[in-house]
């Protein structure tokens, strides 16, 4: 697992996700074929058959319709931040799903982001919930995780995911990855690594609308 998960973090560093964002990933064609897995959100009847979810997302419309529901939380250890939380008690709320590891430059990277849009639109909505799943063993001792929160001026609830029980529920792969769920649950859009911080948000305030 350690060193399938690392080729995947080197991989969205090679690929300059660090550094040109969605933009490179697009022009590539790599990621979003290779790393958007294939359960999650459909692309509307409006976009093209070929376009993959994060090509879709990455568009000007980037909503994206959907029957998926937002998976809930699952073989969650610790919440920080928070009471225990289940996808039926964020009905009503836009959700923004982050998976993240403290020790990832990419992580890392995104979170000022994520914490901004928190601050930003909480009283509008929004429910951040940003999911640690560890890569190396350091990054499942739960002191370290509550120093990286403090670190990053993070407020928001942060489920401990170290069996990767909700990262399996996700199909995910990746670190960072980024789901956004509307008012109703379903998912409507997904981002993998750095980059694409104003059509996330742009996404963000059209699912708040």
């Amino acid at each position: 697992m350690e060193n399938l998960s690392r080729r995947r973090r080197q991989l969205l560093s090679y690929l300059g996700l660090g550094v040109a964002g969605a933009g490179v990933a697009t022009a590539l064609g790599v990621i979003s074929r290779r790393a958007v897995p294939e359960t999650t959100i459909a692309p509307s009847s409006s976009s093209s058959s070929s376009s993959t979810p994060a090509e879709v997302a990455s568009s000007n419309s980037s909503l994206i319709a959907s029957s998926r529901g937002l998976p809930d939380f699952q073989g969650i250890s610790q919440w920080l931040n928070s009471a225990p939380l289940a996808v039926s008690d964020l009905k009503g709320s836009v959700v923004l799903v982050q998976f993240w590891t403290f020790a990832c430059i990419n992580c890392q990277r995104t979170l000022p982001y994520i914490v901004q849009w928190h601050q930003r639109y909480s009283d509008k909505g929004l429910k951040v919930i940003g999911i640690h799943t560890p890569e190396f063993a350091f990054e499942r001792d739960l002191n370290n995780v509550k120093q990286a929160l403090q670190k990053h001026n993070i407020t928001y609830p942060v489920p401990i995911d170290n069996e990767f029980k909700t990262w399996r529920a996700y199909n995910n792969e990746y670190w960072p990855h980024l789901f956004l769920a509307d008012r109703q649950g379903l998912l409507r859009y997904d981002h993998i690594g750095e980059g694409a911080y104003d059509t996330t948000e742009q996404t963000i305030r059209k699912l708040l609308g």
